[in-house]
């Protein structure tokens, strides 16, 4: 099936919704910051392949499935100072947080038990530097125990730089750094756990 994905962040509604389902009690799901990772890769002069992360975020899920995550993208680490600080101010523009807001109906999830895997359809919308894209992903979530869920990308995620508002800031970089081109979509990849808190 064929998916039009604009956020890597839509994992948190996967996770969250699936454990709402499954401990069917009353209670949050807290994102494991230490435990989780959002990575994405850049190209630079068509042969230079790096991959970078965020080393920050938080995040809740309420047990009627609502979703509100925050990802730190002043904590964007790509192994070159100069390049974080650069990332900071003409990418992301000195903005506090890239912001996820969602919904999921978690009817299709109350079967899951501990030990069981499932793919699961998510939607919502993701904020970056004041631009709200549409989200439109499928993930793999694993639950590891009865207050604790692993959620992974499916697929690899591609994020076009232009939907989510990055292209003047991406074009700054490559005239900072005299290359030639710096790769339009970013693929994406995700690590989340979530633990049960009443």
């Amino acid at each position: 099936m064929k998916k039009r994905i604009t956020s890597v962040l839509a994992g948190v509604a996967l996770a969250a919704c699936t454990s709402v389902s499954l401990a069917g009690g009353h209670a949050n799901w807290m994102l494991s910051a230490e435990d989780s990772t959002v990575a994405f890769g850049s190209v630079k002069a068509d042969v230079v392949g790096e991959v970078h992360h965020f080393s920050s975020m938080s995040g809740s899920i309420s047990e009627a499935g609502a979703v509100s995550v925050e990802i730190d993208v002043a904590s964007v680490e790509t192994n070159i100072g100069i390049r974080n600080e650069r990332m900071r101010e003409f990418v992301f523009t000195n903005g506090p947080k890239a912001v996820l807001e969602a919904q999921v109906d978690m009817g299709a999830l109350k079967a899951l038990a501990v030990g069981d895997t499932t793919l699961v359809d998510v939607t919502g919308s993701v904020t970056i530097n004041g631009t709200a894209v549409p989200v439109n992903a499928t993930f793999f979530a694993a639950m590891l125990a009865e207050d604790r869920l692993l959620v992974t990308t499916a697929d690899m995620i591609m994020l076009p730089i232009e939907a989510a508002g990055l292209t003047p800031g991406v074009d700054k970089l490559m005239e900072l750094a005299g290359l030639p081109s710096i790769t339009r979509v970013s693929p994406v990849t995700l690590r989340m756990v979530f633990g049960l808190q009443s």
